[in-house]
């Protein structure tokens, strides 16, 4: 393992990254612009929030260590992939930016959005069951071959700090910013199910932790500068490393996951007893009555 100061004293450039930040920023703050020229107010928090925890993230993320040692070492590949894909994207969901694209639109314009984040393909992502378990199929690629040539090859290893954050947004947000037409039924099953998940993201990476075989059948290489010999794993210790980061990252990485849910649960339950308390005396018995006679339905 490199120590605290080789860790944060190495950087390099990513120009697929930079150009993805600050593409993401003038969108960002052309949607600000709008709202204000719409006669509304964007508040400052989501905006600082979306710029520095969520595009800041991404840079030290890409630009730091495990970027640039994210072909050469296992565990610098491993944990920069489950950080794009997890910690990243639930960065700059805290800026909103579902909710400034709401306020800065009119209204057809929302309401192609509401009609897009109701489609099938989005709440299939926005289901956290299936955010779990496809996160455990994507570690689960750690396991074989193909994580070498996604490593090895450049364009690849490039084009995954593009699409892994975007998957991870299309999970996230759905979850952060889509909780509607769930019942509490159906999220207090979904909340006892995601459980179950915790365990199943962890065997990829308890997997390579076990393993002493090589599993993506890599080319030894060695140090990228002579002063990195002292600290530099050898294959096996390497994939230990990147199984222990995985399983680590997997496991914490569930937490939000569970309490976005437990937020998501509360508003079901807040909007299902608006609707009771809305209702008349005569609607509440009539419904009470249809009830009994077919409990089923």
């Amino acid at each position: 393992m490199p120590s605290i100061s080789v860790f944060f004293a190495t950087w390099r450039l990513d120009p697929v990254a930079l150009a993805a930040i600050l593409l993401a920023a003038a969108l960002y703050a052309a949607g600000v612009v709008r709202v204000r020229r719409r006669g509304g107010r964007w508040p400052l928090r989501f905006t600082l929030a979306f710029l520095l925890l969520g595009l800041g993230s991404f840079a030290v993320v890409e630009f730091g260590f495990l970027g640039a040692y994210s072909h050469d070492l296992r565990w610098a590949f491993t944990t920069r992939i489950a950080l794009l894909l997890f910690v990243i994207p639930a960065c700059i969901s805290a800026g909103r930016p579902i909710g400034l694209l709401r306020a800065s639109l009119g209204e057809s314009g929302v309401a192609r959005l509401e009609w897009m984040l109701r489609t099938r393909l989005l709440r299939l992502f926005g289901n956290a069951i299936f955010a779990t378990l496809f996160s455990a199929i994507v570690f689960s690629v750690f396991l074989t071959p193909a994580a070498w040539v996604l490593r090895g090859t450049p364009a690849l290893n490039s084009a995954m700090s593009i699409v892994i954050p975007l998957l991870g947004l299309i999970m996230v947000l759905p979850i952060v910013e889509n909780a509607g037409g769930r019942t509490s039924l159906f999220i207090t099953v979904e909340f006892l199910l995601a459980f179950v998940e915790l365990v199943i993201d962890a065997v990829p990476g308890i997997v390579m932790r076990l393993n002493d075989a090589i599993l993506d059948h890599a080319p030894l290489i060695g140090p990228a500068v002579s002063s990195a010999a002292s600290w530099w794993p050898n294959p096996v210790h390497d994939q230990h490393l990147a199984g222990d980061f995985l399983w680590f990252i997997a496991e914490i990485a569930d937490v939000p996951i569970l309490v976005l849910l437990f937020v998501r649960w509360t508003r079901s339950e807040k909007r299902e007893e608006k609707k009771f308390d809305e209702l008349t005396d005569e609607q509440l018995e009539e419904l009470t009555r249809q009830h009994l006679s077919d409990p089923r339905g």
